[in-house]
């Protein structure tokens, strides 16, 4: 069954007209006609214009042509073999000794219940970090921080050492100018 096919078997699975299911999805009604008629292919945003307004309607349905048309027919088909996986699969996590973050989540009247859990025993070792005695005066956090005059002068110097190569100026659209003096 081609792509145009299964859009003209949503049309009909609507029960709406052409012109309806247009407006539905809001696209050209010129379109509806061009797509099932095999003029043109559907657009990528077609396909999913038609998805958001029918969520039943499977992707793998639409765009391929392989599996069921709807959720609810895939739910129906589902095999005793699957059925049966999945219940193995819930005795193999009941059986595990310890519970896990989702087997937690599972049982809603465990979850969030503390259990005492056995902390290891921390070991004590001595520090043998001696501490200097210094005659520095604490600084408070509202007192500036002086600078010697050497340091100043140093600073000067290399501020006129130090020459502009050049002004980069960024805007937020992305562009740029850039200065040289």
């Amino acid at each position: 069954m081609s792509l145009n096919e299964r859009i003209s078997k949503v049309i009909e699975y609507s029960n709406l007209t052409s012109s309806e299911f247009a407006d539905e999805i809001d696209v050209q009604r010129s379109s509806i006609s061009h797509i099932t008629s095999g003029r043109n292919k559907p657009s990528l945003e077609f396909i999913i214009k038609i998805k958001s307004r029918f969520p039943e309607i499977l992707w793998d349905w639409l765009v391929t042509g392989e599996g069921e048309m709807l959720k609810s027919d895939l739910m129906e088909t589902q095999t005793v073999e699957e059925k049966n996986e999945e219940v193995y699969e819930e005795e193999k996590t009941k059986t595990t000794s310890l519970p896990d973050l989702f087997t937690m989540m599972n049982n809603d009247e465990d979850f969030g219940a503390e259990e005492e859990i056995e902390q290891p025993k921390t070991i004590q070792r001595e520090s043998f970090i001696t501490h200097q005695t210094t005659t520095q005066e604490k600084i408070s956090d509202s007192q500036r921080l002086e600078k010697s005059s050497d340091q100043i002068i140093n600073q000067a110097i290399e501020n006129q050492q130090s020459k502009i190569k050049r002004i980069v100026i960024f805007y937020e659209n992305g562009k740029f100018e850039s200065f040289e003096p």
